[in-house]
Order: structure tokens, then C-alpha cells, then sequence
């Protein structure tokens, strides 16, 4: 939303009078102190912006993956899936971006080839 903003050349302030939110609120949104945001928030931001189709799924999406607190459940899978989600726990503040990307890729071909797999 940070990006959207700059491109727009839209202030925090402005967008969050427009939007019926605090400028503190919409802040805490885009530095990832705060929850995802509301349906109804996500539909009004997207309508602010006039995004079309593909980017207004793309902002949903983040929506949905956007939670500074996230909990991984690695009960009933492997002792290397629990050391996984440790190790991440341990260092993901010590990653640079290249490598977060990196780890993001190899996730997402895994989805990808799952849903293949899975096509009759």
C-alpha cells in the first residue's frame, strides 16, 4: 500500500480521512504492527486507488498473507518440518531480501508442482 501511495503521491493523512481510518491505523498497516485489515477496508482501499481486476486480487492477497504474528502448527509432521519453522523463527530477522525471495520462490514452485500433481 506504501508503493500504491507513493505512486499516487497520497499522504497517510489524506488517504486515511478519505478512507475513515487514522493516519496512525493505516502506518501500522504498512510496517506490519498491525492485523490484516477488514473485507470492507481491502474493497474501499482497492476502490481509492481505482485498481482493476489483477491488482485489486494482488492487494487482497497481501491482505490475507499480511499478520506480524503468524503461528506454525508443526504437530503430526516430520521432526525437519519442526526444525524448519524453528530455524526460520530463529533468523527471519536476519535474512536480506534476496534470500527471502529465494525462500519464497521454493515454496511457491512446491505449491505449484502440488497443484499439478494433483490434476487428473
Amino acid at each position: 500500500m506504501q508503493q500504491l501511495r507513493a505512486r499516487k503521491a497520497v499522504t497517510q493523512k489524506k488517504m486515511a480521512q478519505r478512507l475513515g481510518v487514522s493516519a496512525a491505523y493505516l502506518s501500522a498497516l504498512e510496517h506490519g504492527n498491525r492485523g490484516r485489515p477488514g473485507p470492507g477496508l481491502i474493497m474501499q482501499i482497492c476502490e481509492y486507488f481505482g485498481l482493476i481486476w489483477d491488482q485489486a486480487d494482488d492487494l487482497k492477497q497481501l491482505a490475507l498473507l499480511s499478520h506480524p504474528r503468524v503461528t506454525v502448527d508443526t504437530s503430526g509432521l516430520s521432526p525437519k518440518a519442526t526444525e524448519l519453522a524453528n530455524e526460520l523463527a530463529g533468523c527471519i530477522g536476519q535474512l536480506d531480501d534476496p534470500t527471502i525471495e529465494w525462500i519464497l520462490d521454493e515454496i511457491r514452485a512446491q505449491k505449484a508442482q502440488g497443484r499439478q500433481g494433483s490434476m487428473p
